[in-house]
């Protein structure tokens, strides 16, 4: 009805659990559309059968209360079976953003997860913007590649990471961080930070990278990756000069796995 009416159409496909991050998703699709559609659904296929698919929070009632205070014009919270039929069999193969390894490294099935929900939510809402939060800045790669290969004529924009005043990046998942754990979890902003100066002043990525590990292994971080990246390809580089910079990282703290990135 909507589109018949002429208006335009905005989606903000979330996994539920709202905070302060998604509302400034909302915030910026009521800037480029007539109507907001908000996607709730917790997506079984990109979640490996070693990680947190059923203790992922669900907060249904509260996120939907939270919407209403936005002016969300609509939810959209499916079922799984609403989402994925008994025959479903089609799935999207991936390459380029995808197979950049980074996150891909460590959860290989995952991006093909996340593209096939997205696409099919593109498809559903038939929105003419969709929006999608640069914390997950690899997932937003592969979106924006996979929408553009397959013709999907909805545009998809990147909005800036919202964090806490200490630098932490917005998460659902911080909330398992304990007490503890959430006093040191700012550690990884600040070392990226750090690497992010010294390599926008030319220095060799590879020296500022290293004490960037180092740093954030000294705050009891598990590092699964701290890497300087083109910003548009994904790409390997040596140094600043090689193009816009990217700063991508992902590191455990206890049980919580945190993934953050910034510019350089």
């Amino acid at each position: 009805t909507w589109k018949k009416a002429g208006e335009k159409v905005a989606l903000v496909p979330t996994m539920g659990a709202l905070h302060a991050g998604h509302v400034s998703l909302v915030d910026a699709a009521r800037a480029r559309a007539s109507r907001v559609v908000v996607s709730i659904f917790v997506n079984p296929t990109q979640f490996a059968p070693t990680e947190d698919f059923s203790a992922y929070p669900r907060t249904l009632e509260a996120d939907l209360a939270r919407l209403a205070v936005v002016q969300a014009d609509g939810a959209f919270a499916p079922s799984v079976a609403e989402m994925y039929h008994k025959h479903a069999a089609t799935t999207v193969t991936l390459q380029g953003p995808a197979a950049a390894g980074l996150e891909d490294r460590f959860r290989p099935t995952h991006f093909a997860g996340v593209a096939t929900v997205v696409a099919k939510l593109l498809n559903q809402a038939q929105a003419d913007v969709a929006l999608f939060g640069e914390k997950d800045y690899q997932q937003l790669k592969v979106i924006a590649r996979m929408a553009e290969d397959l013709d999907i004529p909805t545009r998809i924009l990147g909005c800036p990471t919202v964090r806490e005043a200490d630098g932490l990046a917005l998460s659902s998942r911080n909330v398992y961080l304990s007490k503890e754990e959430r006093a040191r979890a700012p550690a990884l902003h600040r070392a990226m930070c750090g690497a992010a100066e010294a390599i926008s002043q030319g220095a060799p990525v590879a020296g500022p990278i290293a004490h960037a590990v180092a740093e954030v292994t000294r705050a009891g971080f598990v590092v699964d990756y701290i890497e300087a990246r083109h910003a548009v390809t994904l790409a390997p580089i040596v140094s600043a000069a090689e193009g816009p910079v990217r700063i991508l990282a992902a590191a455990r703290l206890g049980k919580t796995r945190l993934i953050d990135n910034i510019s350089a």
